[in-house]
């Protein structure tokens, strides 16, 4: 991941008004540990960002290449880049201690600015690039030129020789450049060797083939109008190696007269294309929350999520804590007062609480845990107290608790809020 703005490094208020000391940073995170292993700082500004499927690259589309901060200093020259960072190079680089510090926080940082170091490559493309997408072959990468109406197609075997010195200019990288239509934003791919570029200033996703792109020949297959101006488009297991070739979501910006208005809030439009039968077919439009900004279709085979909690579960402890502090279990059905504080530790079992009555003082502090002893996957339950603005679910096997203060005197009924027998 990256942060898309250049600024101060560090970022502490000392160099507001001096430019020349801003960077942007590529962030790389422990898929596991959730934790930053290390940053390289970059010339430009990054924008969106993709990996190839070999583990040797990750990439990103960058703008403001001139490092300005005012429109005009931003569009100054023709051309930006596709920055590209060897993973390997950068891995070897902080085992062996070269990423420096910027703040306190321990992150190694690597420089990455510059034509010459050995860290980054910068492939010149179009002013502005926006989405760069990595076809399922694993061959290409695509970049989307945003204010050109072309694409770039920079093969992975090109950054290799470029980062191995055989080839000297990084534009060399660029085998081809073919104009698809204006606004290119987004590629999505199917198993045909077929990629789907939105085009936001057309209205339109253009179907279209990309060895014949590489070739020089006639490569556009085919146009659809979409309901209006696209920006993100994702086929079905379009981010994978095993793209299928069913689906294209189309993700619009701009509804306008598509769906009845119910306030000045406008629904903007997803559309849903079959494109199965190498062609596009526009098979549903639905309404969306603005902005719809990016989706994914997947094999339903790949989601298997837990339909039971484990009670065990460290998601839990808290609640184990809590309990703990007045020496009960989970599920205990018992109420036990500590100084001005309440527990009420309880359980659910369809159609009924363990505890039926919750008693406590003005003011006092009250802890209520609750336990869904049910095993069965769609049996949740939940504590709703409405006086208090207190509704939370509690799903099978799942422990969850919420602390509040009772500052009103009368009686409160609670209740749980599935529809749970």
């Amino acid at each position: 991941m990256h942060a898309e703005f250049r600024t101060p490094q560090p970022n502490d208020g000392r160099d507001v008004d001096v430019p020349e000391k801003y960077g942007a940073l590529h962030t790389c995170i422990d898929a596991k540990t959730m934790q930053v292993r290390w940053q390289v700082l970059v010339d430009g500004n990054l924008d969106l960002c993709a990996t190839d499927y070999a583990g040797k690259y990750s990439m990103g589309t960058c703008y403001n290449s001139e490092g300005g901060v005012t429109l005009p200093e931003m569009m100054a020259t023709d051309r930006d880049w596709l920055t590209v960072f060897n993973l390997e190079r950068i891995e070897a680089a902080v085992k062996a201690g070269k990423g420096t510090q910027i703040g306190d926080n321990g992150i190694p940082v690597i420089d990455g600015r510059g034509k010459d170091n050995s860290y980054v490559l910068y492939i010149p493309i179009p002013k502005n690039p926006h989405g760069v997408n990595v076809d399922p072959s694993g061959k290409y990468a695509i970049c989307c030129g945003k204010l050109s109406p072309t694409v770039s197609i920079i093969p992975f075997e090109k950054i290799d020789a470029a980062f191995a010195g055989e080839i000297e200019d990084p534009r060399d990288c660029v085998v081809a450049e073919p104009e698809i239509g204006l606004g290119p934003l987004h590629t999505a791919f199917d198993n045909r060797g077929n990629a789907y570029t939105s085009l936001f200033i057309d209205s339109t996703v253009a179907m279209w083939d990309i060895e014949k792109a590489i070739e020089g020949e006639d490569f556009i297959i085919e146009k659809i109008d979409v309901a209006y101006q696209p920006g993100h488009v994702n086929g079905s297991m379009s981010e994978t190696k095993d793209a299928d070739g069913q689906w294209l979501v189309v993700l619009n910006k701009f509804s306008k007269d598509r769906f009845l208005p119910v306030g000045p809030f406008f629904a903007d439009n997803d559309q849903l294309v079959d494109m199965s039968e190498n062609k596009m077919v526009l098979v549903h439009d639905g309404p969306q929350s603005p902005e719809p900004h990016d989706a994914v279709i997947v094999d339903r085979r790949l989601i298997r999520p837990r339909s039971i909690w484990d009670p065990d579960d460290e998601k839990f402890d808290l609640e184990r804590k809590l309990a703990g502090e007045v020496d009960l279990e989970l599920a205990a059905n018992k109420v036990v007062r500590k100084g001005n504080k309440v527990y009420a530790v309880m359980s659910s079992f369809a159609p009924s609480f363990g505890l039926t009555e919750i008693s406590a003082k003005l003011n006092d502090e009250v802890t209520i845990i609750v336990t869904n002893l049910d095993k069965v996957e769609d049996v949740s339950h939940g504590f709703c107290l409405c006086e208090y603005n207190l509704n939370f679910g509690v799903a099978p096997q799942e422990t969850a608790s919420v602390t509040f203060i009772a500052d009103k005197k009368g009686l409160f009924w609670y209740y749980c809020p599935w529809f749970c027998h």
